[in-house]
């Protein structure tokens, strides 16, 4: 395209491939901000930056192999005229506006995980799984699932990025079970006194069932003891079933359901 040379003249001596249907052309960011197009000047002509992929040489497809014309030792400065204006810093959580939501009192106890998912300006990657949890939390405390689900698509509408209308109806979907190890385990920013992961931070607290039973342990079976472990590491205060500890202690369900039987007979749960 003779006239693209009128833009950028320096297409004549940068990095060149020769591909099937033309030329690809190289250039170095140097830490520029360079957005992609797939109509670079009104044209049909793509410009490709970070975050996205060429074919490059010695690559073959369809019999053609693509080579260099110009070495990449020759690449030079991308133009100034594909530079855009460097994009604006993210404001930070304190300067955003956040939508206030408020849970209405008399709807369970334990919230704070609400209150921190509902708080926070959700970045990609943990989007899915707090909406996802958050849905889930207000379920199982006593909300509507209309109710639920209202609030999950405000909080989702007061994102920075918000998750589309399709990903939202996947959130809003009922889990088995929504314990605190499975919210520790997706949600890393979720801190919480009550049940924070103790064998991390080497704190357990009274209420720990390891710290109320530490000096009847010898006295139980190995099945028995390896599940107090669990619960009092793993699971600690939570209520998980039968099912969900055979799976993370890699135990047989039978063998579990009679050592969890055995410690309540024992007092320890």
């Amino acid at each position: 395209m003779p006239e693209l040379k009128e833009f950028l003249p320096e297409l004549k001596e940068t990095t060149r491939v020769r591909t099937r249907r033309g030329y690809h052309y190289y250039f170095s960011l140097n830490g520029d901000y360079v957005k992609s197009s797939n109509n670079l000047f009104g044209k049909r002509l793509e410009l490709k930056s970070n975050g996205t992929y060429v074919v490059a040489p010695p690559s073959i497809i369809k019999a053609h192999r693509y080579v260099y014309e110009i070495p990449l030792s020759e690449m030079l400065p991308i133009p100034k005229i594909l530079i855009k204006k460097e994009r604006e810093p993210a404001p930070c959580v304190e300067e955003r506006k956040h939508k206030t939501f408020k849970i209405p009192k008399y709807h369970g106890q334990k919230v704070d995980c609400i209150r921190q998912i509902l708080s926070r300006d959700l970045e990609e990657g943990e989007r899915n799984n707090s909406l996802f949890i958050l849905y889930n939390l207000l379920l199982r405390n006593k909300n509507t699932e209309e109710y639920s689900k209202k609030l999950v698509i405000q909080k989702n509408g007061s994102l920075s990025k918000p998750l589309t209308e399709l990903d939202l109806k996947k959130v809003c979907q009922k889990a088995y079970n929504c314990g605190c190890s499975g919210i520790r385990n997706k949600l890393a920013y979720i801190k919480c006194e009550t049940c924070e992961y103790r064998f991390k931070d080497g704190k357990l607290k009274d209420s720990n069932i390891l710290i109320k039973n530490i000096r009847i342990l010898p006295e139980l079976s190995n099945a028995e003891a390896k599940i107090a472990l669990m619960l009092g590491i793993v699971f600690d205060g939570e209520n998980p079933s039968v099912t969900k500890i055979s799976k993370k202690t890699k135990m047989n369900y039978n063998t579990v359901k009679k050592a969890i039987i055995g410690l309540k007979g024992k007092g320890i749960i």
